[in-house]
């Protein structure tokens, strides 16, 4: 399943995709949230293996997700994957210069199931998808809007 928005923010490029790669700023904020947050070190640098352990409670379980930056072409793209015990999970984000004092943040999602049980909760998903778009946009204006501040 596929989420994706775009906000236009009167911010340049380059501020705009600083705000959005910030990425120790990110983990301040998902440990605000109450997500329980443990970065992973890679044993070499040149390895690649940074990301985070990410354990939170949804539905009154709790689940967990690592997730690693996978490409960061600055001024213009961030992507990051992540998996967990039932899903994979792509973010993209990717910023284009409107003009000097404006960018647009297009940013999506993509959820893949990776057993039968996560396959019926994505089919149910499907059928609120115009609300889950909605909430999904507004989630992403909030996250912009707590990284710029």
């Amino acid at each position: 399943m596929k989420f994706s928005t775009r906000l236009d923010r009167d911010l340049s490029a380059d501020q705009l995709f600083d705000a959005i790669s910030d990425l120790p700023r990110i983990e301040r904020l998902l440990m605000r949230r109450g997500v329980q947050v443990q970065r992973i070190e890679p044993d070499m640098p040149q390895a690649g293996a940074f990301g985070w352990d990410l354990a939170f409670d949804w539905r009154g379980k709790e689940r967990r997700l690592q997730l690693s930056p996978t490409k960061l072409e600055r001024p213009e793209r961030m992507s990051m994957r992540g998996s967990s015990e039932s899903l994979d999970l792509t973010l993209d984000a990717t910023v284009v210069a409107l003009s000097r004092q404006r960018a647009r943040l297009i940013f999506e999602t993509e959820i893949r199931p990776r057993n039968m049980r996560a396959r019926l909760m994505i089919q149910t998903a499907k059928l609120g998808k115009a609300q889950l778009d909605r909430r999904f946009e507004r989630r992403i204006l909030d996250l912009v809007e707590a990284l710029q501040g």
